[in-house]
């Protein structure tokens, strides 16, 4: 089920035969507009689109995207990046929504919002897919070819989206425990910031795969990071309470109260920290040995391969390479990795 690096510069060097350059416009609030100011170049001839009207190659699409990540988190900024980059090569307008909060209704929402608004593609993350699928296959019966991306691996295939780019959270979770028992770890907690998420409950079971397979074990620990000083100290009372020695974030968000917390309670030295995902803070705690490992699910594709994918089948009917289904990760990003990580994390590349 894995795409091969080959197959995606593939498709990037195809993408060059319309690539152009562009000015960004950003509208502030829930809505992000990506623009290219002029139109980029383009093979000659006509195109049928998926709605069966003939289009000029040349003709500027539109993208709408609905995740459950607002773009300002660190995370989903990674992504916006790509999405950014791709509009501003591909000649594509990108609209950028997600919910103040996690919000499952809210978000089901702006998806149908998108739908009625007829974009020429529609990129979502499907967190809880109970809540979502309607509103997605609704999208699908409505002639909208659909990317999903992030959170879905499992379920895209029967939501009938063109493609699905992200992390296999489960087999990723996995290999982060068994990253953790090789380090020692017996006992470990793995710190879960948003219950309804489905993507976030399968990392958490993949860890407590992977470390029984050592003979470890793990447990759950739910935090609300809108209050970060009580999420700090549910945090270091678990650790206490079940004399941890390792522990797993699922996300930026969860590692900085961890790492607080464990420095508060004296407990840096004894537990062993990793994380989902990059950031200035996560990559901070590597220089200062607080973090073992961080796994990374590569964002700045997740935001994009959707366009790049929506817009050569659009415009040439050209679908992903064999299932749809891209892993963009798990990677490893650990100590020695640092310096040429940070670079591109401040650029919001990594």
């Amino acid at each position: 089920m894995r795409r091969s690096a080959a197959c995606l510069l593939a498709l990037v060097a195809a993408a060059s035969w319309w690539a152009g350059c562009g000015e960004v416009v950003e509208r502030r609030g829930p809505d992000i507009e990506v623009r290219a100011a002029k139109p980029a170049p383009v093979p000659t001839g006509l195109g049928e689109t998926h709605r069966g009207a003939r289009r000029p190659k040349s003709g500027r699409l539109s993208v709408a995207v609905v995740t459950h990540g607002q773009a300002s988190d660190p995370f989903w900024a990674v992504v916006n990046a790509g999405l950014r980059q791709a509009g501003r090569e591909l000649d594509v307008t990108v609209r950028y929504s997600a919910p103040d909060t996690t919000d499952m209704a809210r978000m089901r929402a702006l998806i149908l919002d998108a739908v009625r608004s007829r974009p020429d593609g529609l990129v979502v993350s499907i967190p809880d897919p109970r809540a979502l699928g309607g509103a997605i296959r609704t999208a699908v019966r409505s002639g909208i070819p659909v990317v999903s991306i992030n959170s879905g691996t499992e379920v895209a295939g029967r939501l009938r989206v063109l493609a699905h780019v992200g992390q296999p959270d489960r087999r990723a979770g996995f290999a982060a425990g068994r990253r953790m028992a090789e380090a020692g770890v017996r006992r470990a907690l793995c710190i879960q910031h948003e219950r309804d998420n489905a993507a976030l409950a399968a990392r958490c079971a993949g860890f407590a795969d992977g470390l029984r397979r050592a003979g470890g074990r793990s447990s759950v620990v739910y935090v609300n990071l809108q209050d970060a000083t009580a999420a700090e100290r549910r945090i270091a009372r678990a650790a206490e309470q079940g004399r941890a020695d390792g522990m797993l974030t699922l996300g930026p968000g969860g590692a900085e109260p961890a790492l607080e917390a464990l420095r508060k309670a004296f407990l840096t030295a004894r537990v062993k920290l990793a994380t989902f995902d990059l950031s200035p803070e996560v990559l901070d705690a590597f220089d200062a040995w607080r973090m073992e490992f961080a796994v990374d699910q590569q964002p700045f594709q997740q935001g994009y391969l959707p366009v790049l994918f929506l817009a050569q089948y659009v415009r040439y009917r050209l679908e992903p390479p064999g299932d749809g289904l891209v892993e963009t990760g798990p990677r490893f990003v650990n100590r020695r990795d640092v310096g040429p990580v940070r670079r591109l994390t401040g650029e919001s590349i990594r």
